[in-house]
């Protein structure tokens, strides 16, 4: 969290509204006392899988990856002794 006094705000508004564009927040000083908190607006979005995601990228918890799963990965066969996904279908199949 950011921290800043009021003429330090006014002066470099901008760079303090990227800072919590970007998830940051900012913590307002009158005289050092706290006075303020500006925060991120909280919408919709923070509420799906994909805000959520960005919050923890944000704080350093996960990290997205950047590669491709590929589109065959569940036609692809089974490793020798991994008949989970099978009995799994099996099961499936006869409605169990």
């Amino acid at each position: 969290m950011l921290r800043a006094k009021i003429s330090e705000l006014r002066d470099g508004l901008s760079r303090y509204l990227d800072h919590v564009k970007s998830g940051g927040r900012v913590l307002v000083l009158d005289r050092n006392k706290p006075v303020a908190e500006i925060v991120p607006i909280r919408n919709a979005k923070d509420k799906t899988s994909a805000g959520l995601m960005d919050a923890l990228e944000r704080d350093g918890i996960v990290r997205v990856g950047t590669g491709a799963i590929p589109d065959d990965i569940w036609k692809q066969s089974p490793a020798k002794g991994a008949g989970v996904l099978d009995a799994l279908l099996e099961e499936r199949r006869s409605g169990r």
